[in-house]
């Protein structure tokens, strides 16, 4: 009875930690990442917790089934956060250049006293 008692608490938490991955990725949506940084660093404490769990529990088959599924689903939930955030990296990383292009052709065409001329490298 205390093993199903304890299966039903690390249920509650892996169905927190699912809930939890469900709001990063729409604070990722939202652009709040500050938020969902602070969010992903409290929830490691609970990854702990489960993880304790796990290792003195005694799972029958079927409870071992459904702890799969709810892993499942929020390993796949990681996943696509965590494509999110590589893509929105790629587009700042891309963004970033080109407004450093930018930057230099505009500061090779400034013209003030002090400067007579400056060689741009256009390949760049």
């Amino acid at each position: 009875m205390q093993d199903e008692k304890q299966f039903e608490q690390l249920m509650l938490q892996y169905t927190q930690i699912k809930n939890g991955s469900e709001e990063i990725s729409r604070m990722i949506d939202n652009e709040d990442f500050d938020n969902a940084i602070t969010m992903i660093k409290n929830r490691e404490q609970m990854f702990l917790s489960c993880k304790c769990m796990r290792k003195y529990l005694e799972l029958t088959p079927v409870q071992q089934k459904e702890l799969d599924i709810i892993l499942d689903e929020i390993r796949d939930l990681e996943v696509k956060n965590i494509k999110k955030l590589e893509a929105g990296k790629e587009n700042i990383q891309a963004e970033l250049k080109k407004s450093l292009k930018t930057q230099k052709i505009q500061q090779a065409y400034e013209f003030n006293a002090d400067t007579n001329g400056t060689i741009v490298n256009i390949k760049e």
